[in-house]
C-alpha cells in the first residue's frame, strides 16, 4: 500500500490560517459554530497550540454570559466545544453546562419510533415531524457517547448508541451501503432519495470517531464498524479523480463539494492504510479549495432534504461556511494524527 504523501509543516501553515479564519466569523449557538469549532478543538488537540484554546474559551465565555439559550438537536453540537475546553481546563461550569444539554436530550429532544431523535433546529418556522436526519449522527449521538464516556454515563451513551443504530436502520441502503439524507417515517420514505456527500460525511466521521470511544467488546461496535466499513468501500469508488465527492455522490454531474468530501477523507483514515491511495488523492484536492487567508471553498450553503436531485445541484457553493472550516480542520488534524501502522 502506498504511504501517505503530505508535509507536516505544510499542513500545520494551513490548519493554522484555516482556524484564523474560522475566527474572522461570525456564529450564534447553533450548528455552524458547533462544527467549526470542533474543527478547532481537533486542530487543537492535534497542534497543541494553546491559542487555538483560547481563542474558543473567549467565544464560549462571552456567549455563556448571556445564558443557555433555547436548545434544538442541532444547536447541541457546541456541546462538543464545551467537553474539550472541560477536559483542558478542569473548569466544572463547561460540564455542568454539557450536562444539561444531555438532560435536554435525555428528557426534552422530540422522539419517534424507537427513540430516534427528530431532526430540530434553532427556528421554530422549520418543522420537521418525525424525519430522522443523517445530520443528527455528529449533532447529538456522538455528542451523547463523547459525554457518556467523560462522566462514566451509561444512560448518555447507550442513548448515543442508540441514535446510531436507528440512523443506520432507517438512513443506510443496503444495496448502496450510502446513507441517505432523510428519513420521513410518517410517509415512510426516504423523501427524494438522495445519498448526499456532506451527509455521507456525517456518518462516516462519526461512526469512525466512535469506534474510538466504544469498547470492542461492547455488541454495538461490530454493528457500527460494519456499516462504516460497508460505506467507505462503496465511497471510495465513487471518488473523483481531484480527490473530492460529488455533492451527489452517485451523480457525476452534480458539482464537487469540499466539506463532504473532508468529512469523508477523514474517516479513511483511521483504517489502518488500506485507503492510503485515496486519501493522497484527497490531500491534494482538498488542499487545492482552501484559499491563501484560510477559507475553505467550493461549500455547499446550509442544505435541507431537497425535493429532488436539481435542489441538490443548485445548492449554492460560493460562500465560506463555518461547517466547512470545520470538516476541513478534521481531515487536516487527522493527517497530523495519524497512525503509522
Amino acid at each position: 500500500m502506498p504511504a501517505l504523501q503530505f508535509d507536516p509543516q505544510e499542513i500545520r501553515e494551513v490548519i493554522d490560517k484555516v482556524v484564523r479564519r474560522t475566527f474572522r466569523m461570525d456564529y450564534n449557538w447553533d450548528w455552524p459554530g458547533g462544527v467549526a469549532f470542533y474543527g478547532v478543538t481537533e486542530a487543537y488537540e492535534a497542534t497543541g497550540n494553546e491559542e487555538y484554546l483560547q481563542m474558543l474559551k473567549e467565544w464560549v465565555d462571552e456567549k455563556l454570559e448571556d445564558g443557555l439559550p433555547k436548545l434544538s438537536v442541532n444547536g447541541i453540537s457546541i456541546g462538543h466545544s464545551l467537553l474539550t475546553l472541560y477536559k483542558a481546563t478542569g473548569e466544572d461550569r463547561y460540564i455542568e453546562i454539557a450536562t444539561q444539554m444531555a438532560e435536554f436530550l435525555k428528557h426534552d429532544a422530540e422522539r419517534f419510533a424507537e427513540g430516534i431523535f427528530q431532526h430540530t433546529v434553532n427556528s421554530e418556522s422549520y418543522n420537521f415531524p418525525q424525519q430522522a436526519w443523517v445530520d443528527t449522527m455528529f449533532m447529538a449521538g456522538y455528542f451523547l457517547l463523547r459525554i457518556g464516556a467523560l462522566l462514566g454515563r451509561e444512560d448518555y451513551f447507550e442513548d448515543g448508541l442508540k441514535q446510531y443504530h436507528g440512523h443506520e436502520n432507517y438512513l443506510q441502503d443496503m444495496t448502496t451501503n450510502l446513507y441517505y439524507h432523510g428519513w420521513d417515517h410518517i410517509a415512510q420514505n426516504h423523501m427524494s432519495g438522495i445519498f448526499w456527500c456532506r451527509g455521507n460525511s456525517w456518518a462516516s466521521i462519526t461512526m469512525a470517531r466512535a469506534l474510538g470511544i466504544i469498547p470492542v467488546t461492547h455488541p454495538s461496535f461490530m454493528i457500527i464498524e460494519g456499516s462504516l466499513r460497508d460505506q467507505l468501500a462503496a465511497l471510495v469508488r465513487l471518488q473523483d479523480e481531484s480527490g473530492l465527492w460529488h455533492t451527489v455522490t452517485t451523480d457525476p454531474t452534480s458539482y464537487l463539494e469540499t466539506s463532504g468530501s473532508a468529512g469523508i477523507a477523514a474517516a479513511l483514515i483511521g483504517c489502518g492504510g488500506l485507503y492510503n491511495k485515496y486519501i493522497n488523492k484527497s490531500i491534494q484536492g482538498i488542499l487545492a479549495n482552501i484559499s491563501e487567508d484560510g477559507t475553505v471553498l467550493n461549500v455547499s450553503a446550509g442544505t435541507a432534504v431537497m425535493k429532488d436531485i436539481d435542489g441538490y445541484r443548485g445548492v449554492p457553493h460560493k460562500r465560506i461556511q463555518g461547517w466547512g472550516q470545520g470538516l476541513a480542520l478534521i481531515f487536516l488534524s487527522s493527517l497530523i494524527n495519524r497512525k503509522d501502522w
